[in-house]
C-alpha cells in the first residue's frame, strides 16, 4: 500500500488520505527522495526495488530530484483538512513541498500607514482660508482700485 501511495504522490505531487496513512507514507517516501538526489544506476535500482514502477522512478529522478536538490530534508508537507463524514477519520493531504505554487510564493508585506497626530491634522486646516476670511481680503483690494 505504501509503495502505491508513494507512486501516486510522485506522479500527482499531492494526494488526499487519512492522517495515519500520511504519516506512514512520509517515513516511506522521504528516504526514496533522498536517494534520488544522486542519479546513479545503483540508486535507481534501489528506488525501483521499493516502487516497482518505471514511470514513477523516471519521474522521481528527472522532475522531483532536481527541484529538491538543495533541500536537506523535509520533502513532504502534511496539511490537515478536517474529518471524513462517514467514520470521522482525520483527513489530510500530503504533498511534495517544492511543487505547491500557492505556498511557494512569498507573501507581500502590507503597506503600513502611520496614524497622524492631532498637530498634523490641524495644520492643513489652518493653512486653507475659511469662507469668512476670503471676502474680507478681497474687499480692500477692490477699494484700492
Amino acid at each position: 500500500m505504501l509503495a502505491n501511495m508513494t507512486i501516486s504522490l510522485i506522479m500527482h505531487k499531492r494526494i488526499t488520505t487519512t492522517l495515519a496513512k500520511a504519516k506512514a507514507l512520509k517515513k516511506y517516501a522521504e528516504p526514496l527522495v533522498t536517494k534520488s538526489k544522486e542519479d546513479t544506476t545503483n540508486s535507481r535500482r534501489v528506488v525501483f526495488s521499493y516502487l516497482q514502477d518505471k514511470d514513477a522512478v523516471t519521474e522521481l529522478f528527472t522532475v522531483v530530484a532536481p527541484k529538491v536538490g538543495d533541500r536537506p530534508g523535509g520533502y513532504t508537507r502534511i496539511i490537515k483538512t478536517g474529518y471524513r463524514a462517514n467514520d470521522n477519520a482525520p483527513m489530510c493531504f500530503i504533498e511534495l513541498v517544492d511543487f505547491d505554487e500557492n505556498m511557494a510564493k512569498t507573501p507581500k508585506k502590507a503597506k503600513r500607514t502611520r496614524r497622524s497626530s492631532k498637530k498634523a491634522a490641524e495644520a492643513p486646516a489652518a493653512e486653507t482660508p475659511t469662507a469668512t476670511e476670503a471676502p474680507a481680503e478681497e474687499a480692500p483690494a477692490e477699494a484700492a482700485e
